[in-house]
C-alpha cells in the first residue's frame, strides 16, 4: 500500500532554498542557487524511492495472535546519533526505543479525536498508543518476548495494572497505573516475530537519504508475513537543525503515532487477540 506524499514543487523549492540559506553564506552569488539545485536533485531521488521502493507490503494476516518475539529492540539514541548521516536508525528517528519500543506493543490504540464522530480508528486513519487503559481502546498484544543482547536469555514482557490510590492517598482515586513486568520465557520460542534492517547505503547517506525495512515473520515456517519498508531525507545538520533526522522527510507517511509506526504496522499483519 502506498500513497503518494509529494510536496508540490514550488513549496519544495522555497523550503529548500530556507534550508540551503542556514547551512552556507556562500560568497559567490551563484553558490546559492546551486546549492538549491542540489538539494532539488536529492529530493527528486527521495521522491523516486517513495514511488518505487517504498511502502507497505501485506503477504498474509493472521488473527488472534496473543503475542510475538521481538527479535530486535530500537536502540537508545541521542544528539549524536540524530545529526550522523550514517546513524542505521534514522529512517525510523522518531520511534520510541528500550524499554518504550517494547512497551508499545502491549498498548492500547486511541481515536486521536475520540469525541469527534467522524474521526474513528481506521486502516487509513489510525490513533495513538497509549498504556492507559479506558473505555474505547483497542487492546495491543498481552505479551511479548525479547532476547537480551547481554545474556542471551528470552525474557516475556508483559503489561500489568494496579490501583495505587487504594493504598496511597497521596494518588488520585480511580487512577491505574501501567507496570512493565520481566520475567524469563519458559515456553517455546513464539511463532511469530518481529526484526528490522536498517539500510546503510554509503551514496545514499552521502546525499542524505536513509532506509530501513520492518519484516514480520513466521518463524516456524521461515515465512514473510508482511513488510514495510521507509525512506527518510534530510539536508543534514546545520546551526538552526541540529538534530536534522527528527525533522526529516519520510515515506510512506502515517496518519498514526509517529512514536509507534512498527507496532502499528505489525498490527495489521499479526491482529492481538480481543478483550473479552
Amino acid at each position: 500500500m502506498k500513497r503518494n506524499h509529494t510536496i508540490s514543487r514550488w513549496a519544495g523549492i522555497f523550503l529548500l532554498a530556507a534550508l540551503a540559506a542556514c547551512q552556507t553564506r556562500p560568497a559567490d552569488p551563484n553558490a546559492g542557487e546551486a546549492a538549491v539545485n542540489r538539494a532539488l536533485a536529492r529530493k527528486a531521488l527521495w521522491e523516486e524511492k517513495c514511488r518505487t521502493v517504498a511502502g507497505e507490503k501485506i503477504y498474509r494476516r493472521v488473527e488472534d495472535v496473543e503475542g510475538l518475539l521481538l527479535m530486535k529492540v530500537r536502540p537508545e539514541r541521542g544528539d549524536r546519533q540524530l545529526a550522523d548521516r550514517m546513524w542505521p536508525g534514522a529512517a525510523f528517528a522518531r520511534e520510541t526505543s528500550g524499554h518504550e519500543y517494547v512497551t508499545t506493543f502491549l498498548g492500547y490504540e486511541y481515536a486521536s479525536n475520540p469525541a469527534g464522530s467522524n474521526d474513528p480508528i481506521t486502516p487509513n486513519n489510525r490513533g495513538y498508543i497509549n498504556t492507559d487503559r479506558r473505555p474505547g481502546g483497542r487492546p495491543g498484544y498481552r505479551w511479548v518476548e525479547v532476547i537480551d543482547e547481554k545474556d542471551g536469555q528470552r525474557y516475556r514482557y508483559t503489561g500489568r495494572y494496579d490501583e495505587p490510590w487504594k493504598t496511597d492517598s497521596s494518588y488520585s482515586k480511580s487512577y491505574i497505573r501501567f507496570n512493565l513486568d520481566k520475567a524469563p520465557a519458559t515456553g517455546p520460542i513464539p511463532r511469530y516475530g518481529v526484526t528490522f534492517e536498517d539500510h546503510v547505503i554509503t551514496e545514499d547517506r552521502a546525499l542524505g537519504i536513509a532506509s530501513s525495512t520492518v519484516k514480520v515473520l513466521d518463524l516456524q515456517t521461515k515465512e514473510v508475513l508482511g513488510e514495510l519498508t521507509r525512506y527518510a531525507w534530510s539536508l543534514g545538520p546545520s546551526s538552526g537543525n541540529p538534530s536534522p533526522w527528527l525533522t526529516a522527510y519520510k515515506c510512506p507517511p502515517t496518519s498514526g503515532d509517529l512514536v509507534s509506526v512498527t507496532r502499528q504496522f505489525v498490527d495489521t499483519v499479526l491482529i492481538p487477540t480481543k478483550e473479552k
